[in-house]
């Protein structure tokens, strides 16, 4: 893909998606943002939230219609609820499912119609907690698991018609620790990445010519601990 056109991003008004909007619109492409908070830059924006399936489909459509197309997908968009299973409440833990996978799912869904018309691309997020699991995460992790199935059978599906991408990153400094008690917030000297620098990761896989796929990217701070 030599021009980026098009590139709906979920979960683009924080963390990684906004930074990868901005690194798209720096490299002339159009950023596409759905959120369930409002945004501050100047894009095109549909206001959703992902644990509602309608809601999620009605975005990328109005988003699609309104703006000619979809050239590629990025499903950054995540949330967590921390703690023992016995102790999340139920619909905190569920939600958590359903934004980060059935979301995720949904827009992909939702979007591929247009993304096929294009031979587009698609990258999802899972995560370092997608491939080794711990205690007091069994809603992340589970969702990020269930993410790397979906990818992977989805690039088999799709071969030949959307590019498809997994990225997997560790942990990032963005406000995604904010507001969690401290047993479950990264210590103050721990190494993570700058999401400007993940966003980078993105664009390199959406950057790749016709037939030629990244798979996978697990993205990294190099003294990190989630990983290996």
């Amino acid at each position: 893909m030599d021009a980026l056109g098009n590139v709906l991003i979920t979960g683009g008004a924080s963390g990684l998606g906004a930074a990868t909007a901005a690194a798209v619109a720096e490299e002339g492409g159009r950023p596409l943002i759905i959120d369930r908070s409002g945004i501050t830059e100047d894009y095109p924006y549909a206001r959703a939230d992902l644990a509602d399936r309608s809601q999620a489909e009605s975005a990328v459509h109005r988003l699609a219609q309104a703006e000619g197309g979809i050239d590629a997908v990025f499903a950054a968009a995540g949330v967590d609820s921390c703690g023992a299973l016995d102790d999340v409440p139920t619909e905190d833990w569920e939600r958590v499912v359903k934004v980060n996978l059935l979301g995720t799912a949904a827009v992909v869904r939702a979007a591929l119609p247009y993304l096929k018309e294009r031979e587009g691309a698609v990258v999802t997020c899972s995560s370092t907690l997608g491939l080794r699991a711990v205690g007091d995460a069994t809603a992340y992790c589970a969702s990020k698991f269930g993410v790397i199935g979906f990818t992977r059978a989805l690039a088999a599906e799709t071969a030949g018609q959307v590019r498809v991408t997994l990225l997997v990153p560790g942990g990032m400094h963005t406000a995604f620790f904010d507001g969690r008690p401290e047993q479950y917030r990264p210590p103050a000297d721990a190494k993570l990445n700058q999401p400007e620098h993940v966003a980078r990761a993105v664009l390199f896989a959406l950057r790749q010519p016709a037939g030629c796929e990244v798979r996978e990217l697990v993205v990294c701070a190099s003294e990190e601990g989630s990983w290996p």
